[in-house]
């Protein structure tokens, strides 16, 4: 499977595309951070953010894209932006019909490093270990994208086989019959 991770923010987008699967290492593809001013338009910023998302979607033909879920903060004007953020990046894989994951930061943290309580020191180890990386990905928002692509390689599958056993079942067959045939 390949994933689209986004951590989404206004001044500093973290972007990485992973292949990955349950019970496999991961590997990167590429990652990077798309950085915008913030003296800059808040439409040209965010225009911006959307024709890079497109371009990375174009480029590596993911199969999902995996976004961190905006969580409430002190700081609401970084909430705000972290929001437009992430809306430009969902309106992007809508354009594109890429499916779309969401997960909390500490959702993401609990399936990289073991604990929803990891530090960003922590993740980036873990990333850094788990890719098998010559160095950290700098700045942490790439690791986190890093790590938002590989919670969803390891966790999505698990919970789209869980879906679909949950909906067969709701339909009255039984267990294990939906896969019968694949």
């Amino acid at each position: 499977m390949r994933v689209l991770g986004i951590d989404p923010g206004l001044t500093r987008c973290g972007c990485a595309v992973i292949d990955g699967s349950p019970g496999r290492p991961p590997r990167a593809v590429t990652y990077s951070v798309l950085r915008t001013p913030p003296d800059a338009e808040l439409g040209h910023r965010l225009l911006a953010i959307s024709d890079a998302i497109a371009a990375l979607i174009s480029t590596h033909q993911p199969d999902v894209l995996a976004v961190e879920r905006v969580f409430s903060q002190h700081n609401v004007r970084t909430v705000m932006g972290t929001g437009q953020a992430a809306g430009v990046a969902l309106l992007a894989a809508a354009r594109a019909g890429i499916p779309v994951a969401m997960y909390t930061p500490s959702e993401v943290k609990a399936s990289v490093t073991g604990s929803g309580d990891a530090d960003k020191g922590q993740v980036t180890a873990m990333v850094t270990r788990l890719l098998t990386l010559p160095e950290p990905p700098r700045p942490a928002d790439a690791a986190d994208a890093l790590a938002l692509a590989i919670c969803h390689a390891w966790r999505g599958a698990a919970l789209q086989r869980r879906a679909v056993a949950s909906t067969a079942l709701g339909r009255g067959l039984p267990a294990g019959a939906w896969g019968a045939g694949r």
